[in-house]
């Protein structure tokens, strides 16, 4: 999937992602990167807000399996069940989260069991950056609802 295009869908789809001014920076099938600057996001001590850092980690990690059910042509509701989400510094700048699975071979399992069920979960991981040094990590269960709806892009 093109990175601008996905950058416009999920500013349509998802109007906060273009209030924080998040940007796609990489995307494949197995990572998502996305980033986004400090002054949309910005607290009252000139650092990200930590609503902001979080919810630009679950955008990454909602992007991940976003992408990878379109790249299988499965149209799915996803939806977050938990997360943890830890900070490890403060971030003072542009940060990045990067997504990828937390078990690279839960997927095969995940999809048999949506595909079967019409339902199913799996853990994904976020890691923040700033300044080319981790600022914090996000483990989140997603629940994927399989739809018979064309996919709306």
């Amino acid at each position: 999937m093109d990175k601008l295009a996905f950058q416009d869908y999920l500013h349509k789809a998802i109007p906060q992602s273009l209030a924080m001014q998040v940007s796609v920076d990489g995307i494949s099938n197995d990572y998502v990167q996305l980033s986004a600057p400090l002054a949309p996001n910005i607290n009252h001590r000139n650092s990200v807000f930590g609503g902001s850092a979080s919810s630009v980690a679950i955008l990454s990690a909602w992007s991940l399996l976003y992408t990878r059910l379109a790249a299988q042509g499965i149209n799915a509701t996803l939806v977050i069940q938990n997360n943890t989400m830890s900070y490890d510094a403060p971030i003072l700048g542009r940060f990045e989260a990067s997504a990828s699975l937390v078990n690279e071979n839960d997927w095969s399992r995940f999809i048999k069991l949506l595909l079967r069920r019409g339902k199913a979960r799996i853990e994904v991981q976020s890691i923040l950056n700033y300044d080319n040094k981790p600022a914090g990590r996000l483990t989140g269960s997603f629940v994927a609802i399989l739809s018979s709806a064309p996919r709306s892009e």
